[in-house]
């Protein structure tokens, strides 16, 4: 199956420990490039996103933005340590027998002593545990994307196949009647010259002139890369390198069919055959 290179998806998820935001984006390239931007807290977790990546996709640059927003409502509760808070009131205790007409003590003050207050954390192990799950469902949806691109691709490809196979039918078909043409209009010149051929000599001048023109060779090549195509788009792993070497392989036919021609149909069907080639090489380059 195809799969093209370039797609986009995003996944959210909300929780009790705020809301995680997955953005993926990818475009072709020609080896895997993976770019991953995360909060600085989730920092640890580059490496596992990274291999989870890399065993879904095989060839893209690929953008990955990830975005923490942690539950306001948790940030914005007092935790008081307690520990802290009853050693502090002791010692003031104690401080209190030894003064004369100590002041009554102020709970803000207990409040903005260092340690008394523990800065709400947030649970990041549930954190990193949903923002691996996510990116799995996010991975999801964007290989789906690719799979529909490609499949809309290899329709692409499959149409110009078969328009290239009809033309190199056509060539082969044309090439007796092209022979035979060349056959009378040297004999047409000679005629018009009034001069009495010598038969051997214009039966090897002939010869020479078929084996010079002959192009037997460049479709039987064109029509097995053909045949080579037709089987790479049926496999189920990543085949656009492979395209991408049987385009160039077509292509070299071509424009040998091309240099060879000797009349304006095989020349004219050269040209049709580049343009085609092209077609399918420029979508090829977006296939994983």
């Amino acid at each position: 199956m195809l799969k093209s290179m370039t797609a986009y998806a995003r996944q959210q998820q909300q929780a009790t420990w705020g809301s995680l935001i997955w953005e993926l984006r990818s475009v072709n390239h020609r080896y895997l490039e993976i770019t991953i931007r995360l909060p600085e807290e989730l920092r640890e977790l580059e490496p596992q996103l990274r291999e989870l990546i890399g065993k879904r996709l095989k060839r893209g640059k690929v953008e990955c933005n990830l975005r923490f927003k942690a539950n306001e409502e948790l940030s914005d509760t007092l935790q008081i340590n307690e520990a802290a808070a009853k050693a502090l009131l002791h010692a003031c205790h104690q401080l209190e027998g030894q003064m004369m007409n100590a002041a009554r003590l102020n709970p803000l003050e207990i409040l903005n002593w260092p340690g008394i207050i523990k800065p709400q954390e947030t649970d990041l192990r549930a954190v990193k545990n949903a923002t691996l799950d996510l990116l799995s469902v996010s991975l999801d949806d964007l290989v789906a994307t690719r799979e529909r691109e490609g499949e809309r691709i290899n329709t692409m490809l499959q149409s110009r196949h078969h328009l290239i196979s009809e033309l190199s039918q056509r060539i082969a078909t044309q090439r007796p009647a092209i022979q035979e043409k060349m056959r009378n209009k040297l004999r047409s010149r000679l005629n018009e010259l009034n001069l009495e051929p010598d038969n051997g000599r214009l039966e090897q001048e002939l010869v020479y002139l078929a084996q010079k023109q002959d192009i037997d060779e460049e479709l039987d090549r064109l029509n097995a890369h053909l045949k080579e195509v037709d089987e790479v788009l049926q496999r189920q792993e990543p085949v656009g390198r492979r395209l991408d070497f049987l385009m160039q392989e077509l292509n070299r036919e071509a424009n040998t069919l091309g240099a060879k021609a000797s009349d304006v149909d095989t020349s004219g069907a050269s040209v049709e055959l580049k343009v085609l080639i092209e077609q399918m090489r420029e979508q090829i380059q977006n296939v994983e």
